[in-house]
């Protein structure tokens, strides 16, 4: 098969105008690739360049995201159960009926509601710094659960631990000592989008909703129990947002699960883009 150059597309879902990056034979298996905060489908570029000889790759900005529409909240409600349902309807737009599932970060709890929902579509997860246990939140996030339990006292100080440059400069870094890996752009590029007008009113929508993702851990991990899904774990080790012990806690649920740990950080792409495509293509 031969791979073509990565194509960008917008597609009306509900509505909404859907932005997404696609690359690879149509024909190949597919890989929906699901991004994180406060990143885009841009994040997946990597992979785009390193796997489009052999997977049919679709990448995804979600509503209020990149290069998607992003109405007001007052327009749009930002939930995780919506983000899902609008991306469940984009792969049903295009087609998709069969599909494994790369989720990081945010791509954990809208992926896992696709699956839920549709275990029929999916044919593998593979999860990379995306959360399903509480014990995988890491101190960072004693400032957000206070926020949940006070929105109005907290969400100045709620502003600053998740939107701020340095806390968007914090997530792509992390305690990874090796800094001169990592390209400035990563950050400053995502705090300009974050800087956009109504943007901070989005995410700080969105993210008052993650509270009901915590309260979903049990349910997803039955479910994984249940279900025993073919799954694949990327650790990145420098993660400031999520613990190390994530990645064996899915293990728990699925014995059979194959884990890897990276020298890298939230964002593993960022450094080890060609440790990841060599594991995603091996297990798939």
């Amino acid at each position: 098969m031969t791979a073509g150059p990565t194509s960008y597309h917008t597609i009306d879902v509900d509505g909404l105008p859907i932005f997404y990056r696609e690359a690879g034979p149509r024909e190949a298996p597919a890989l929906l690739l699901l991004h994180g905060l406060p990143s885009s489908s841009r994040m997946y570029e990597p992979l785009l360049q390193r796997l489009a000889d052999r997977y049919h790759l679709i990448a995804p900005d979600y509503p209020g995201f990149g290069h998607s529409a992003a109405p007001p909240p007052t327009a749009f409600f930002y939930t995780f159960d919506h983000l899902a349902d609008v991306m469940t309807r984009f792969t049903e737009s295009l087609a998709l009926s069969r599909y494994s599932l790369f989720m990081q970060d945010y791509g954990g709890p809208v992926g896992l509601r696709m699956a839920m929902g549709h275990p029929e579509r999916v044919e593998a997860l593979i999860v990379q710094n995306a959360v399903a246990h509480e014990t995988g939140l890491s101190n960072l996030w004693d400032a957000r659960r206070v926020f949940w339990a006070d929105r109005t006292a907290h969400e100045e100080a709620l502003r600053g631990n998740l939107l701020s440059l340095e806390a968007t400069r914090r997530r792509h870094v992390g305690s990874d000592p090796r800094t001169e890996l990592y390209d400035p752009d990563l950050w400053t590029d995502e705090f300009a989008f974050l800087s956009q007008p109504g943007q901070a009113d989005i995410q700080t929508e969105l993210f008052y909703d993650y509270r009901n993702n915590v309260a979903a851990y049990p349910s997803w991990q039955a479910w994984l129990r249940r279900t025993q899904p073919r799954l694949l774990v990327l650790w990145g080790r420098y993660d400031p947002s999520f613990d190390l012990s994530e990645a064996e806690a899915y293990r728990r649920d699925v014995p059979q699960a194959e884990i890897h740990i990276l020298e890298a950080g939230h964002f593993s792409l960022d450094t080890a883009a060609d440790d990841i495509a060599r594991l995603v293509s091996g297990f798939l």
